[in-house]
């Protein structure tokens, strides 16, 4: 659980606060899916792929193929990931 650190507080204060997180919510983490779509063309939409793989991110296989929008030089890419909140 995020606490903002108080910039007068004390080590012992800031430990007190970080031991008095629930532990079934440190134990239990929560998931959420969320939908990434990328818009552009098929060279774009590719380098922000392979950009967020290098980030370690998402692998690339997990993206879907590349669907056309209709728009003229337009795709789309979506990649449906679980987060962490």
């Amino acid at each position: 659980m995020f606490q903002p650190i108080n910039p007068g507080a004390d080590a012992s204060s800031v430990r007190a606060a970080n031991v008095s997180a629930s532990p079934s919510s440190q134990s239990h983490p929560r998931y959420e899916t969320v939908r990434h779509m990328v818009f552009g063309s098929i060279a774009a939409v590719q380098n922000t792929i392979k950009l967020l793989y290098r980030l370690n991110y998402a692998e690339p296989n997990d993206w879907s193929k590349p669907i056309p929008t209709g728009q003229p030089n337009e795709v789309v890419a979506v990649l449906t990931k679980k987060v962490r909140v």
